[in-house]
């Protein structure tokens, strides 16, 4: 590759967690510099997550759009990002203003990305500008040196590039390609909104490059436009004290601890090492938390096709499979030896990573496929073509009931049968997509939210309808689970920073299984702390499936119901753990108030550009239950007295009549939930945090303090 612009840095040693600089790579200016990490920066933002939104708002205006060459990929991985005593330190998140949100939008990758770029001297990366021609960026901590490349790949897709830069950037042999990481995207993430990051760690089992995903909100798609082919990342710093620790032994003594919890109570609690996520297949069916069909109903009679035990036959097993050093939940699981069926890679025989669960289902259940080798198909092409699987699947969901019901034909797609589970035509329109020059691919590619106004506009389709059943929030399509039997999952999904996506709350079963929060102030109660403490996670770098996916033994009957969900001594842990990392002194109480500070200035960062208030908290229907006929008599019995509980005799009633009342008593609900957990979050009647609540949290920066004073009304205040 031919060198266009190279820069020489100090290398900054880690210490108690911190590099203490962050890196500006400004692709279109050929521009850099290292920016210093205050400690009013540390206390105020931790790092990870916070890191990045402090940043990216340093960086836009309330202008600023997806495309803007301002906008910027902004990555880190936090304090704990790198440790190897605990498992599930390898996290970092990537923030970034959304094409399909317009506001600002995280999201988390595992491999060794986060790890290395502070081995390099970095605790976060700001990616900037527009390149003329594609390039790959080269942080090269071993020379200290940060390089743009001009790309010479004619294929820039996921896989391809990947194997060949990590030969590139390392001497050739299977052990050392591990001391290299690659960030990339893929051709679909050029034509479509749904673009992801790919984040590789080298397998030196497989000998292979594994891809996992920083994959929701379109950071592919952003990557792509900005002209970068990959981001690399080179250190051979790799030790057993990463971030320097002011007390390695309680590293130890934690991270033991769990390693045994992991060891003998994971094959009876939820199986990660062996099926993975998975294991929810066939657990979600049972509750009808499954998306089949476009969200309409929660089971179906073919589960037993994708039951976990299926993918546990066709996963690998025995190998060490964490993304990261130290993390014995090995829940990375992937297929060996998979022969491609379909598209440009046919013939080739290929290590798929995945399914996750929400792919398993999305490209599974809810477009009406019940097969487990037409979604590992799909699922290494999503990866490779760089698209989001929970989108993608969500979104040909969608799909797939807009051509049910006449509302899309063969002559708007182009030829192909759209029914649920026409897997041929289905997996045609993804590859369509990655060609970028079919007009329906490409609109498919923008995202429900503006499918129903192409559909509408384009091909004469109900809008009003689309309404109804296109599953969506904040313009992000809604992850894999049904949410409408659960009044605090309603929150849990749309009532979020960024749209439905479960990082920040999974409530179904403390509310509607385990009937632990009855009142509409145990749901407020939920949704302020799940969300905040769910957020540490993105603070500090650490994966949350260590957290509540392996449980001590005796935490259900050693706490009360609602404290086991929250896994008291797991939560010690992590306080502990962080405490050991950076010399501080905090506790479980500060853990929420530390995300307070993030998720409070996310909310007004939103707010800065044009959302974040009452009204982009929207919902459809089909998320508060059934809209058609069909999906009420699935389970009339269950329905008819969900009716009965809002005070309706549905005796006499028809279908139709049923589906509005109840309609009618879920919207007056979600209302209702609004308002509760606006006032415990100490928001204002609108959703704008009030200036009482940034004081009390230590975030009235004047600027944020400026955004609020802007937007808030007298009348939307609550009255004590």
């Amino acid at each position: 590759m031919k060198l266009i612009a190279e820069w020489s840095y100090s290398p900054s040693e880690v210490v108690k967690g911190y590099a203490n600089q962050t890196l500006y790579v400004n692709v279109g200016k050929q521009e850099f510099a290292a920016r210093p990490v205050s400690e009013d920066m540390k206390l105020k933002f931790t790092g990870g997550r916070g890191f990045d939104l402090k940043l990216l708002w340093d960086a836009v205006n309330e202008k600023t759009r997806w495309n803007d060459p301002e906008n910027e990929i902004v990555i880190s991985g936090g304090p704990l990002c790198g440790t190897t005593q605990y498992p599930g330190a390898g996290k970092f998140y990537a923030a970034f203003i959304s094409p399909l949100s317009d506001q600002t939008y995280d999201s988390n990758s595992g491999g060794h990305f986060g790890p290395l770029l502070k081995l390099a001297g970095f605790d976060a990366l700001e990616v900037q500008g527009k390149a003329d021609r594609d390039v790959v960026v080269v942080i090269d901590g071993d020379a200290a040196k940060v390089q743009i490349f001009e790309s010479a790949f004619d294929d820039i897709n996921a896989y391809t590039i990947t194997e060949e830069l990590h030969e590139m950037f390392s001497d050739g042999s299977n052990d050392d390609k591990r001391f290299v990481s690659v960030i990339s995207a893929g051709k679909a993430a050029e034509s479509s909104y749904w673009g992801c990051l790919n984040t590789s760690f080298w397998d030196i089992r497989r000998k292979v490059a594994r891809l996992k995903q920083a994959g929701r909100g379109g950071g592919g798609t952003i990557l792509r436009d900005k002209k970068i082919a990959a981001l690399v990342v080179r250190s051979h710093k790799l030790s057993g004290d990463i971030n320097k620790a002011v007390d390695i032994q309680v590293l130890q003594d934690r991270g033991n601890k769990l390693h045994r919890e992991i060891h003998d109570l994971d094959a009876q609690q939820c199986r990660m090492r062996t099926a993975g996520t998975p294991h929810l297949n066939e657990i979600m069916n049972e509750y009808h938390l499954l998306p089949t069909h476009n969200y309409k109903f929660g089971s179906h009679k073919d589960i037993d096709n994708i039951r976990s035990s299926v993918y546990e036959n066709l996963f690998t097993q025995g190998i060490p499979d964490g993304c990261w050093y130290g993390c014995s939940m090995a829940c990375a699981k992937a297929v060996d030896n998979y022969t491609i069926q379909t598209g440009p890679c046919k013939g080739k025989v290929v290590t798929v990573d995945g399914p996750e669960y929400e792919t398993a289902v999305s490209l599974g259940s809810n477009v009406g496929v019940f097969d487990p080798l037409w979604t590992i198909e799909g699922n290494f092409y999503a990866d490779h073509y760089g698209i989001d699987t929970i989108s993608l699947g969500t979104g040909l969901a969608f799909v797939c009931e807009c051509y049910e019901k006449g509302f899309i034909t063969k002559e708007h797609t182009g030829g192909l049968d759209l029914n649920f589970g026409r897997a041929a035509d289905l997996m045609e329109l993804i590859h369509r997509m990655a060609e970028g020059k079919d007009a329906f691919a490409l609109a498919v590619g923008k995202g429900v939210r503006k499918m129903k106004k192409i559909f509408s506009e384009r091909y004469g389709a109900p809008y009003e309808e689309m309404e109804k059943f296109g599953m969506e929030g904040q313009g992000v399509e809604v992850s894999e689970y049904v949410p409408k039997e659960s009044v605090a999952q309603w929150g849990g999904f749309f009532l979020t920073l960024k749209g439905p996506q479960h990082d920040e709350a999974w409530l179904i079963f403390m509310d509607r299984v385990n009937k632990q929060l009855p009142t509409f102030e145990d749901k407020a109660e939920a949704l302020h702390y799940f969300p905040n403490f769910r957020t540490w996670f993105s603070l500090v770098g650490l994966c949350k499936l260590p957290w509540n996916d392996v449980e001590p033994a005796d935490n259900a009957t050693k706490h009360r119901p609602q404290d086991a969900a929250r896994v008291p001594e797991h939560v010690q842990n992590y306080v502990d753990i962080f405490n050991a990392v950076t010399g501080r002194n905090i506790d479980k109480e500060e853990i929420v108030t530390m995300s307070e500070r993030v998720y409070n200035f996310q909310r007004v960062f939103n707010l800065r550009m044009g959302k974040g208030t009452r009204k982009d908290h929207n919902i459809p229907l089909r998320a508060l239950g059934p809209v058609y006929a069909d999906e009420w008599e699935a389970r009339a019995e269950y329905y008819d007295n969900e009716l009965k509980s809002a005070g309706v005799d549905p005796a006499g009633l028809a279908v139709e009549e049923k589906i509005a009342r109840l309609q009618k008593a879920r919207l007056a609900q979600w209302e209702q939930l609004k308002d509760t957990v606006y006032k415990r979050r100490g928001w204002d009647r609108n959703g704008i945090p009030t200036v009482k609540k940034l004081k009390e949290l230590g975030m009235d920066l004047p600027e944020v303090i400026a955004v609020v004073e802007k937007h808030a009304r007298p009348e939307d205040q609550w009255q004590d």
